[in-house]
């Protein structure tokens, strides 16, 4: 699994005006190594989207949800949450290192973060009695390029990995084969008197 760094960017960047597939890869490395490699040899990468598709939501279980673990988890965040408010009000503060009020935000915020999480973790009814991770990850990785520069594109793959490029034109020639043959059925198909 791979991770990106995250950037929020105009949808119209992120779209291509007739975008043809170029190949499809298992992992995000071996798709960027085809984008590095058109790079490489001054093919107009601007014109190059890879797509992650066929998601899946992977949850990794990390442990145990007790009573116990919610009471130090919630009190540690109260704490810090304390510590953040005892900051504030120490700047605001005309007394100079009240030290005693400090501690005292910061024990406040952990009991408050102790009965809120003891409220949360009661309201779940132990529905959900373990802690976990989540991410949602492609499982195919899809090199899409703009039409008018597809056949460069299809010439520079071919020269980095000649047999994937045999691959890849074998599954394109399929999945055309297959439209070919839905639009001919559906071409024969008998149609319903008034439809």
């Amino acid at each position: 699994m791979s991770t990106q760094p995250v950037r929020r960017v105009p949808a119209s960047r992120l779209a291509l005006e007739f975008p043809q597939s170029l190949a499809v890869f298992d992992s995000y490395e071996e798709a960027q190594k085809a984008v590095d490699y058109l790079s490489d040899h001054e093919f107009p990468v601007e014109n190059v989207l890879i797509v992650g598709t066929d998601l899946k939501q992977i949850e990794r279980v990390t442990g145990r949800l007790t009573r116990g673990r919610v009471m130090v988890g919630g009190a540690m965040s109260g704490a810090w949450l304390g510590a953040f408010v005892a900051v504030v009000f120490a700047l605001f503060d005309t007394q100079a290192g009240n030290a005693i009020s400090f501690l005292i935000t910061i024990l406040a915020g952990a009991i408050f973060g102790l009965v809120w999480a003891l409220i949360g973790y009661a309201m779940t009814g132990g529905q959900r009695d373990f802690t976990s991770i989540q991410q949602v990850v492609a499982t195919k990785y899809e090199v899409l390029v703009e039409h008018r520069h597809a056949a460069r594109a299809r010439e520079l793959v071919a020269e980095m990995d000649p047999m994937r490029a045999a691959q890849e034109q074998a599954r394109i020639a399929i999945e055309k084969a297959r439209a070919d043959e839905a639009a001919r059925t559906q071409a024969q198909a008998p149609h319903a008197p008034g439809a």
